[in-house]
């Protein structure tokens, strides 16, 4: 039970700090994560609804394929989770873009580093929740159902909805709002760079340890 409540509690933090990763690079305006894109491109065009809250649907509808494709092997209890998951994390979103409402870089040098401090947070992140493993983001979750079905291997998976997500982003900014917006460089150079620094921030633990 101890465990378990660690393991959740590293995952919340991690969390938190993606969700701050993702403000970060949102405030940028040189394009966010390629999972972010989409749900931040469709809160541009139809702002009833904040970012955190698209973000919300867009995660419930990556569940819905999870249930879906594997029917009978799903498991209740992970649906349920990445369900409160998915509601924790779009509104820490929110919150975050809230606590960052103040930082408007104007130059491009300053935007593009912004959009690099963005790509280093949400690294952190997304190791931290690995290293929790108590549960999987929506997206996440969804690309291993893929993988399961398909036999496809997982990170080939993840490398196509990735593209996938901001070839829709590109295409919705184009047709609503007539440029680039929830979509740009800083997309492409996140979907390079973040699995890359997930790697260093492995490396840099795991020398840690054998020096302790």
């Amino acid at each position: 039970m101890i465990k378990q409540v660690r393991q959740y509690g590293i995952f919340l933090i991690g969390l938190f700090i993606a969700a701050l990763g993702v403000a970060f690079s949102t405030k940028a305006g040189l394009g966010t994560s390629p999972v972010a894109s989409v749900p931040y491109t469709v809160s541009l065009v139809l702002t009833q609804l904040s970012f955190g809250w698209w973000m919300i649907i867009m995660s419930l509808i990556q569940i819905l394929v999870q249930v879906l494709l594997l029917r009978k092997k799903c498991k209740p209890f992970e649906i349920l989770v990445q369900v409160i998951v998915a509601f924790v994390y779009g509104s820490l979103t929110d919150f975050c873009c809230g606590l960052l409402q103040g930082l408007n870089p104007v130059s491009y040098p300053a935007r593009f580093a912004l959009m690099l401090v963005g790509c280093v947070v949400l690294g952190l992140g997304i190791w931290i929740q690995y290293k929790g493993g108590a549960a999987m983001l929506a997206g996440e979750a969804m690309n291993r159902a893929i993988s399961q079905v398909t036999g496809k291997r997982y990170e080939n998976i993840k490398i196509f909805f990735d593209v996938f997500y901001i070839v829709v982003s590109g295409i919705l900014s184009l047709v609503f709002l007539g440029k680039f917006a929830g979509v740009r460089e800083g997309s492409i150079i996140a979907a390079l760079l973040i699995g890359n620094i997930i790697k260093c921030y492995n490396k840099l633990y795991n020398r840690f340890c054998k020096k302790a």
